[in-house]
């Protein structure tokens, strides 16, 4: 192929991902075809040139990753996988030999059951590494995949055995690079010095509101540069001869991440809409469709065109020489089981998100306690004791490690630093928001990370939080000193609503154990699961631990809530139902009931979303629907708990803020106490067996 026909055949490819963006925006009425348009060369040279990445196989393990953080561009995306020859692979991980994204999901883009809906989303369509909408959030991601690889080769390769040394590219815009968990994922790449990690900055100078100068000023080099990132930059998103030395400067760079600022046009080649933000959140209109086609000298009333040539272009250059790059892989993977059969076994299962045998084997059992001990505290002991055996279980904490006891202390665990990527302890300083958008990037890339912190502070990783649950991936979220019994630390740090509000979040659980041998079995749920994360809640205070041959199995907590101690016979006659510390405490109020002839029952609940999962049968076993006579006690928002307790029922919670005082203290003033509950349960007997005639209902 000479040079001239080289350069045409790129700028054909490049045009009809233009085309395809702008033609599916317009049918669809709604999108953001500007951004596609601009970055259409850029994607291109990454894609064509550079990407190790095969699309026969989109979840080959040391594939290049390539993650469009700014989501909403997600016609570049979409019009590269469909060029490109991506395939479908199903949930099995089985590849479907079917393509992952059709031209008629192209012509039926943000429309129902399309593979290309607004914004990429992870699951949905093959080849979309991490669902990015929120803005910040992909590049965040990027770095726990740049870690993952940094990892994976750290524990996996041995001599003459490269198995992992993938590279990861983020495409961002100036509203990533606004969002302030850009800046706390890349204080964090630069300190780690993840020189397999590249930004692709669209430095176009425009967001929904107009021209950047209105709020943006920042010298974003030197920012970079300040983080210890390498940074250049491309004055035309045009160029390939300059993007392809860009990309070259990123492959030779070993010892930073590389930024790479692209100056470019939004909308590049629409007549009238270069210089304005309309191009970047709505549709361009059918007749500047036409003119900006004229001026690619394309057919101008042709949709959804794809000239001859360009498939077979794409298939010659990044499809031949990414499954190359697989079969090679797979090829040495072979050869490494023979040489190395435990870490193959170890990658398997890891890839499949399948545990080791014996994962479970050193659990330890709690005996009675009238003390006890912080679940926080037992939880550390479980999560070393399933770390020890499960090799790629690692995280950390959000500067907090020590208060909830999540750092891994057998021998070998060690720290992850730039001079040590094998470490499983991770430190993300005071960037709770990057933390969990950053575990999310390691998930992605089938490590099974946990993160950490005050539950408080699950107000700072809602975003990332919410998107493990929207994507299925088995996150860990360890969070300690759970309710107003923080004490002294008064209302700042005494959570009140956050528990309310996590279980409003489809597809999240939250498990919040009432002591020691309930942490343990939260444990034993949490890590066979594959799609869904979990939020477990924990304290920081002792909490009892119960004698089990009095009271009934902690193995409950797998079906949510069980019948902690029962009415003799097993008819209760009222029913206290409480999570986490308040457990105790109805325990205490129940001796006394049952003293006073009066049959109670205490239901443990640590989990609704795992108790809702259950049978009916189970269910009304546990809450029987002729029990009317209810009391819910729990040191945090009462929503929810009229659904378990009935609109008579009585709720003790929380329907304020909470007070600095010593913790004893703070229980009195919010009357959590034994007293309270059993006045509460016996109004709720009286409210039953002597119903006021004509009431009206609470």
């Amino acid at each position: 192929m000479t040079t001239t026909t080289k350069t045409n055949i790129d700028q054909l490819c490049i045009n009809t991902i233009r085309t395809l963006s702008m033609d599916a925006v317009q049918a669809a009425k709604s999108g953001h075809p500007g951004t596609p348009m601009a970055l259409a060369p850029v994607a291109y040279c990454l894609w064509q040139k550079y990407l190790r990445y095969s699309p026969e196989d989109p979840i080959w393990p040391n594939r290049d990753r390539f993650v469009l953080s700014n989501g909403h561009a997600s016609m570049l995306l979409y019009s590269l996988l469909h060029l490109v020859g991506v395939k479908a692979v199903n949930p099995r991980y089985e590849r479907l030999g079917v393509p992952a994204v059709t031209l008629d999901d192209i012509k039926h883009f943000r429309e129902l059951n399309s593979k290309c809906p607004g914004h990429p989303e992870y699951r949905w369509t093959s080849g979309v590494e991490t669902t990015t909408g929120p803005l910040g959030q992909g590049v965040s991601n990027s770095v726990g995949m740049a870690i993952a690889s940094k990892w994976q080769a750290q524990y996996f390769n041995r001599p003459n055995f490269e198995l992992f040394n993938f590279d990861v590219y983020a495409i961002c815009g100036d509203g990533c690079l606004m969002e302030g968990i850009s800046s706390e994922a890349a204080s964090l790449a630069g300190h780690l010095k993840l020189s397999n990690l590249c930004w692709i900055y669209d430095n176009n100078h425009i967001t929904i509101e107009g021209n950047t100068s209105l709020t943006f000023s920042d010298d974003v080099a030197t920012r970079f540069l300040s983080y210890g990132w390498n940074v250049t930059r491309v004055g035309d998103a045009n160029d390939l001869e300059m993007l392809s030395r860009a990309f070259d400067v990123f492959k030779a760079t070993d010892d930073r991440p590389t930024m790479i600022i692209v100056d470019s046009h939004i909308g590049y080649g629409a007549p009238h809409k270069q210089d304005t933000s309309a191009a970047h959140g709505e549709p361009l209109g059918e007749e500047e469709i036409r003119l900006t086609k004229m001026r690619y000298g394309w057919p101008p009333d042709a949709k959804f065109l794809v000239p001859e040539g360009v498939y077979e272009h794409f298939k010659e250059e990044i499809g031949k020489r990414g499954n190359q790059l697989e079969q090679d892989w797979y090829h040495l993977f072979d050869e490494y089981k023979k040489s190395y059969p435990e870490l193959a076994d170890n990658l398997d299962k890891m890839q499949h998100r399948q545990l080791p045998a014996g994962w479970d084997k050193d659990l330890p059992t709690f005996p009675p306690d009238p003390v006890g001990i912080a679940s926080r505290k037992s939880s550390g002991q479980v999560l070393n004791a399933i770390a020890k055996n499960v090799p790629w279980l690692l995280g950390g904490a959000a500067d907090l490690a020590p208060s909830t006891n999540t750092r891994l202390t057998f021998e070998g665990a060690g720290d992850f630093e730039a001079d040590n990527y094998g470490g499983r302890n991770f430190h993300f300083g005071v960037r709770e928001h990057a933390m969990c958008a950053i575990v999310n990037g390691m998930s992605l890339s089938k490590l099974r990370p946990y993160a950490a912190g005050f539950f408080i502070f699950t107000d700072y990783c809602r975003a990332a939080i919410r998107l493990s649950a929207i994507m299925e991936i088995p996150v860990i979220y360890i969070f300690t000193h759970d309710s107003i019994s923080v004490g002294q630390d008064g209302p700042t740090h005494q959570p009140i609503e956050q528990l309310a509000s996590l279980r409003a979040m489809p597809g999240m659980i939250t498990i919040r154990p009432a002591d020691a041998n309930e942490v343990v079995e939260a444990w034993k749920v949490i890590m066979p699961l594959h799609h869904e994360p979990v939020v477990l809640v924990l304290s920081r205070q002792e909490l009892p631990t119960f004698d089990r041959t009095k009271y009934g199995s902690a193995a409950g907590v797998a079906k949510g809530a069980y019948v902690l101690a029962d009415a003799p016979g097993g008819k209760p006659d009222v029913l206290l139902l409480a999570t986490g510390s308040e457990v105790q405490l109805c325990v205490k109020a129940y001796e006394q009931l049952i003293a006073e002839g009066i049959k109670a029952r205490v239901v443990s609940m640590p989990s609704w979303e795992l108790y809702e999962a259950q049978s009916q049968e189970y269910k009304d076993s546990v809450l029987p629907p002729n029990v009317t006579a209810r009391v819910s006690v729990e040191a945090g928002s009462t929503i929810g708990w009229a659904h378990y307790v009935g609109m008579n029922g009585t709720v003790m919670g929380m329907k304020s803020f909470g007070t600095s005082a010593p913790l004893d203290m703070v229980l009195q003033h919010f009357e959590f106490t034994p007293e309270n509950i059993i006045k509460s349960a016996k109004a709720q007997l009286a409210r039953v067996q002597n119903p006021t005639p004509g009431a009206q209902k609470e």
